[in-house]
């Protein structure tokens, strides 16, 4: 049994963190620390000890493992309190400010023998997992290009903020999904071209982005915008032999959104009218075109590797290395706007 204590009863705890994890019978919530208990909105949950008091979660010594879901700027605050504590400590992303105070946090973590990870769910989206299935079953041939866009529409958004503050950047915000899934798949790439855009303005929010990531002759194109009324399709995948389109996206976060919990069976899952369009050619010149039955997506699996990680001894699946190369991405893309 893996036990555990949060840092926060906010949305990140309540919406995209508990659900996942109270359907694993290996795993113990045992206490949630409210920052502001004068402002609790989310309803407790049975069993849970809620408390004020962050000795109480920090000394109690059936704790193993501290999940931080606070704002960016008290990451490295609460991360370094669990740790020097012997806390194990799973961060909500962007994991760190900077990529220093990141280095700083897992040599402090290897030094004391504990674990120290960023919760990046969305290496388990569904329709992500489904394109490595597409390509990994090799008809798209050798891979030339891949887009990838995560767009809405939430003008308000940006048109409400009228200073510029990094972490406050679209490109901090949600590039950290999008660029952890091509880090997780692709690696190191060889360099990067950078488009980030204040669209409003000089002196306003981030809100677009525009990342091409070359990989040899691949390039991985990932793309976000607050503009977009309608939304670019979640995935591009050309190869030399054909081409893979995923129009929607992973449908997690639109369940959660309406209370709709994953112990649904259907809970995440597409339906046919939400699968991808796989066109290629064969080897004797033939052109087909079939849908492609997603792959389940369960943002949960995070804590099964943490589970085998802490428990097991087994290797983390979310490397330092991994999330150290991401958190300096973000930290160039954003390093000129002002």
């Amino acid at each position: 049994m893996l036990t555990i204590g949060y840092i926060g009863n906010g949305k990140s705890t309540n919406r995209y963190h508990l659900p996942f994890v109270l359907q694993r019978e290996n795993i113990k919530v045992k206490t949630i620390y409210q920052r502001n208990p004068d402002h609790e909105s989310w309803d407790r949950i049975a069993g849970v000890n809620y408390t004020s008091d962050l000795d109480e979660l920090l000394h109690d010594k059936d704790i193993q493992l501290i999940v931080v879901c606070t704002r960016a700027d008290s990451h490295y605050e609460y991360t370094k309190l669990a740790l020097e504590h012997n806390k194990n400590c799973l961060v909500e992303k962007p994991f760190m400010e900077t990529s220093e105070q990141a280095k700083e946090i897992f040599a402090m973590a290897s030094k004391k023998g504990l674990i120290v990870q960023a919760y990046q769910n969305r290496r388990f989206d569904s329709d992500f997992l489904t394109v490595q299935k597409v390509i990994e079953e090799g008809k798209l041939g050798d891979l030339l290009e891949i887009e990838m866009h995560f767009d809405y529409y939430r003008p308000e958004v940006p048109e409400s903020v009228h200073s510029f503050n990094p972490l406050e950047s679209f490109l901090y915000a949600h590039g950290c999904h999008t660029l952890d899934q091509v880090i997780s798949y692709f690696g190191k790439p060889d360099h990067i071209h950078y488009d980030v855009r204040q669209l409003l303005g000089q002196g306003r929010m981030n809100d677009y982005f525009d990342l091409d990531l070359y990989y040899g002759v691949l390039k991985v194109s990932v793309k976000s915008s607050y503009f977009r009324l309608k939304e670019r399709p979640s995935f591009v995948v050309y190869g030399k032999k054909g081409c893979f389109v995923k129009e929607t996206k992973d449908r997690q976060e639109e369940h959660l959104k309406l209370f709709y919990m994953p112990d649904n069976k259907d809970f995440g899952v597409d339906t046919i009218k939400h699968y991808g369009t796989l066109t290629y050619m064969d080897e004797e010149g033939t052109i087909h075109e079939e849908k492609v039955k997603s792959v389940n997506g369960d943002y949960g699996r995070v804590y099964d590797d943490l589970y085998h990680a802490i428990i097991n001894g087994r290797d983390k699946t979310i490397t330092d290395e991994q999330t150290l190369l991401q958190m300096e991405i973000l930290e160039t893309g954003v390093k000129n706007l002002q």
